[in-house]
């Protein structure tokens, strides 16, 4: 039964990721029970299937929200189950016997969104967004400035611990745990970014397990996402940046992919934590005017010879 595999599923694979996967997984799980029944037989899923959901979601009929989502959300939905499917088709129980014969939805299509927004923040907007920064909590500063400087999720900021810091040696352990791909890595940081460091230790002292940004004064807990999310807000308003859809923290990241272009694919995937190049590609990296222009003016420099 759909139930039961799922029940697997979350028990096996899911506490093997980030808090964010984690959390999307339960919520995307119960989801995919209320729609298509509990005791449903996974082998018995098909395209009939698939298409209702698909207009379903895409209505606000089925999910948390009850509202209508964009393509890209429902992709982002009917990859999951693919994988869930997958995952089965591959794993076996205590008999030996497969989960699940073969994934019945293999090579049915995805929908995709059409232009998604993908939006690079600006050097003024952040610069504007620096600026009250230390107006709004010195752990938006804090923050803002080490998304800037190390291209990595807000998520994987947020969870950052004393012990994952080597100020000495300038380095950054980010955590398979806090990373939605669960890649876990080190990167040199600069000396902006040691510098906000510091005023973090100076603002709320801590070492070892303590996390970098806390809940509140003297808390264990990691600030939440929500409140990173109304730091950003609060954070616009105050600079007087025009609300744009698609401008939030991720905006930082793909403006760390596109700051660093001149540089070789495998150096920012390292960097910003990317597991593949072609991601960074399709997702992140976009050349601005100026670094259009002189693209060109360098090819009449240096024409191509005959």
């Amino acid at each position: 039964m759909l139930e039961r595999l799922f029940d697997i599923y979350g028990e096996e694979v899911t506490p093997t990721k980030g808090e964010c996967s984690r959390q999307y997984d339960r919520v995307a799980l119960a989801m995919f029970l209320r729609f298509f029944g509990k005791d449903r037989k996974p082998a018995t899923l098909s395209q009939r299937d698939w298409d209702r959901f698909i207009r379903a979601r895409r209505a606000g009929r089925i999910g948390p929200s009850g509202r209508p989502v964009s393509d890209r959300t429902v992709e982002r939905d009917l990859r999951f189950l693919l994988a869930i499917l997958n995952w089965a088709s591959r794993s076996r129980n205590e008999a030996g016997r497969l989960l699940l014969d073969s994934n019945p939805l293999k090579g049915l299509r995805v929908p995709r969104e059409k232009n998604p927004t993908r939006v690079i923040l600006s050097q003024a907007e952040y610069e504007a967004l620096l600026r009250v920064s230390a107006q709004i909590d010195w752990r938006f500063r804090v923050a803002l400035v080490l998304a800037h400087e190390t291209g990595h999720r807000i998520g994987a900021i947020r969870h950052l611990r004393w012990c994952d810091i080597d100020t000495g040696a300038g380095v950054i352990w980010w955590r398979a745990e806090h990373d939605k791909t669960g890649f876990e890595h080190r990167t040199p940081v600069t000396d902006e970014a040691l510098s906000v460091l510091e005023e973090a230790r100076k603002a709320n002292p801590g070492n070892g397990d303590a996390p970098v940004l806390p809940a509140r004064r003297g808390s264990a807990r990691s600030v939440g996402h929500g409140t990173a999310r109304d730091w950003w807000n609060r954070a616009e308003a105050l600079a007087g940046l025009e609300r744009k859809r698609g401008r939030g923290w991720h905006s930082l990241r793909r403006k760390f992919a596109s700051d660093l272009m001149d540089q070789p694919l495998k150096v920012v995937c390292e960097l910003g934590g990317w597991r593949t190049a072609q991601t960074v590609l399709q997702c992140y990296q976009r050349p601005d005017e100026d670094r259009l222009k002189k693209a060109l003016a360098e090819r009449r420099v240096h024409p191509s010879s005959s």
